[in-house]
């Protein structure tokens, strides 16, 4: 069947999308990616989403009136680009939505927030569509995230067996997924472990500096340029890295509700000296660099397999191989997944799993005393079928063409 994946992640730079059919043989999942692509926001919309991320208030009728319009927006993006990859039609479209908040209560998620009603993505396709993907695993006892474990456990498992492989989406915020070695006792449901959690902040702060400080006309970092002219300031890094945050053991979940401009502020004011933008920048750079490299230290995986807008920051690159001499660096693109789509390819297979009555959510990942089928399903135009649940789980993935 021919999946569409959607969603906007914490940086909120855009709508991405994934095309992907999708067959499951037995215990082999096989994945052929027809294509993949990004929507910009309204700028009104990503201001006003970005307002609401940084703490910003909501009343009801704005809560309504952000829900629709991200809803609108996720429809005329599927509606155009997502049915011209998938080659008219999907038979199904798995949307994320837009994640407003996500409730952090003495390292416990208590609930979730994601917007972008499902409704209006159907009635512009006619499909139905899978959404609201995280609350299933919270009510469950887990984190909600991060939920690219479960991609990553299919993706990588043919990878090695001798040593641990890792996967580090580098989105807002950093997720790494780790998968170990071939056991004789089954840990996972291909008898390799794995654990999977957010490392801390990947390109929500640097975003919001370089915004800043250009004055709105600069969103990122492009390819590192400016941490690559800075210098890290080594007493502001170690007010950062003194955030008890990452020393919590896994699994552990944040995000922009934690790691926002008013954080580097307040970092900034327990230095004695002022610090110059391209210094800052390349604070927050090594940063990154740090925590994911001291959260995978123990685990020492032989390949490390980037993905997310921060892929295509060269500096970030460079410093995550310095800081793990015994790891290779790789990208998405070398395992056949585009860096900027692999989470739109992860909502896709979490929509097809649900489809056929199987657990989205990794319990080793997430925390949750079991896995559990993601999301709730909203009918397209003809009366719902769906088929019978399939007989088994995948234990591996293979991306073809």
């Amino acid at each position: 069947m021919i999946v569409v994946g959607v969603g906007s992640g914490t940086s909120v730079d855009g709508i991405d999308l994934a095309a992907l059919e999708m067959d499951l043989h037995g215990e082999e999942l096989t994945v052929r990616v027809l294509g993949s692509g990004e929507v910009p926001f309204a700028d009104d919309l990503r201001d006003d989403v970005l307002a609401v991320i940084a703490g910003g208030t909501l009343d009801a009728a704005r809560v309504c009136r952000v829900d629709t319009r991200l809803g609108q927006a996720f429809a005329d993006a599927v509606a155009g680009v997502g049915t011209e990859l998938a080659g008219g039609r999907p038979d199904l479209v798995s949307s994320h939505g837009q994640t407003l908040f996500h409730d952090v209560v003495d390292g416990r998620v208590a609930g979730t927030l994601q917007l972008g009603q499902p409704a209006w993505i159907a009635e512009r396709t006619g499909a139905p569509v899978v959404s609201d993907l995280r609350v299933a695993d919270v009510a469950a006892g887990g984190q909600g995230a991060p939920l690219a474990g479960t991609w990553d456990r299919l993706w990588l498992a043919g990878v090695q067996d001798e040593r641990p492989v890792a996967a580090l989406n580098l989105g807002g915020i950093a997720n790494v997924s780790v998968l170990g070695p071939a056991t004789e006792q089954r840990c996972g449901q291909d008898g390799r472990s794995l654990s999977a959690f957010d490392t801390g902040p990947a390109n929500a702060l640097i975003d919001a500096v370089v915004a800043r400080v250009s004055g709105g006309a600069e969103r990122y970092d492009r390819g590192g340029a400016r941490a690559a002219r800075g210098i890290p300031d080594r007493e502001l890094l170690e007010v950062l890295l003194d955030d008890p945050y990452y020393r919590r053991p896994p699994p552990r979940t944040t995000g922009k509700e934690h790691f926002h401009l008013g954080y580097v502020d307040a970092a900034l004011a327990r230095v004695d000296h002022p610090v110059a933008d391209d210094d800052l920048v390349a604070t927050l750079t090594e940063l990154t660099v740090r925590t994911v490299a001291d959260a995978l230290a123990d685990a020492a995986p032989t390949e490390l397999v980037a993905s997310g807008g921060g892929a295509r920051n060269g500096t970030l690159l460079r410093g995550l191989a310095g800081a793990m001499p015994g790891t290779t660096v790789s990208t998405s693109e070398q395992h056949g997944i585009p860096v900027d789509a692999k989470e739109a390819c992860l909502f896709a297979l979490l929509g097809f799993l649900t489809w056929h009555g199987l657990p989205g959510t990794s319990p080793s990942a997430t925390g949750a005393v079991a896995g559990r089928a993601a999301g709730r399903i909203t009918p397209g135009h003809a009366p719902l079928r769906m088929p019978d649940p399939a007989a088994s789980a995948p234990t591996t993935m293979r991306v073809v063409g």
